[in-house]
């Protein structure tokens, strides 16, 4: 019997991984920052030992890439230190950890999907602090532990990408959308169903990483144009150039992940980006 805590779960992936609890005899318990502060370790073990959790989903993180800018501190301590906590708890009571992080790790200078074992070389301080994340859950190395990265997340739930477009092509007759940045995107309900699949079968010493979104390559351009032709939404979507749409926090330019290792361990079968995004869009 696993009792799950799921941390930042009024986030995109923790909303959908409670769609599906149900499907599942497990136990969960969802936090969100008024519930549980996982930056507070001493306040992280007495919930843990209290409600005797053996799984932890951390959902946790601070995602605002361009305010993250000017909030490198508070960004670090969600992404980073909360990250070390739950690595150094979940070595010391033994429980199974799975952490999500981010395609932002990369430079996006690339020019194939990166593998998980490929150099990191983050480009704002969002994917930065992430990547402290990462290495000081490896640098602690707590057994049955897992570190996912996935790109471009969007839901029902919450802010994102997807819902934003929406809201744009209902107030416009045109839009231009960055086509020189090339990712997958990651419909969270996929994502939350592959992490509760993984739970049962996690028996491995120290930590592991693993690459997840969707199958399939778009651009920002490709995506906002699927989800106006999806949805029925009469407005123009035009092709705009990074350097055109300056922000705080550079984006990689090429960020598509390599999902081999993901399938392989696991057995599952990824869907298309278009099909996902059509589903997400049907419960709009």
């Amino acid at each position: 019997m696993f009792n799950i805590l799921v941390t930042g779960s009024k986030g995109q992936l923790g909303s959908e991984i409670q769609v599906l609890s149900d499907s599942y005899d497990y136990k969960f318990f969802f936090t969100g920052k008024e519930e549980l502060d996982i930056t507070n370790k001493e306040s992280l073990r007495q919930y843990v030992d209290l409600n005797d959790i053996n799984v932890v989903i951390n959902c946790s993180a601070y995602t605002a890439v361009d305010k993250a800018e000017a909030e490198e501190g508070l960004a670090n301590l969600v992404n980073h230190i909360a990250v070390v906590n739950l690595a150094e708890l979940a070595k010391e009571r033994e429980f199974k950890l799975i952490h999500v992080s981010t395609d932002y790790v990369f430079d996006g200078r690339g020019f194939k999907p990166y593998l998980e074992d490929e150099i990191t070389n983050p480009q704002n301080v969002y994917g930065k602090t992430k990547l402290d994340g990462e290495k000081g859950l490896l640098r602690v190395d707590p057994d049955n532990s897992v570190i996912i990265r996935t790109s471009w997340v969007y839901s029902s739930f919450g802010n994102n990408f997807v819902k934003t477009m929406i809201r744009l092509g209902q107030e416009r007759d045109h839009i231009k959308v960055i086509d020189d940045q090339i990712g997958s995107p990651t419909y969270a309900r996929d994502l939350a169903q592959t992490i509760l699949e993984m739970l049962a079968k996690l028996d491995h010493e120290g930590v592991e990483v693993f690459h997840y979104n969707n199958e399939g390559v778009c651009s920002w351009y490709d995506f906002a144009t699927a989800i106006m032709e999806i949805k029925g939404i009469n407005c123009k979507v035009y092709p705009q150039l990074t350097k055109d749409y300056p922000t705080p926090a550079i984006r990689p330019h090429y960020s598509v992940l390599n999902k081999y290792k993901v399938k392989e361990t696991f057995n599952i079968t990824i869907p298309y980006w278009r099909d996902s995004l059509r589903s997400c869009l049907d419960l709009m």
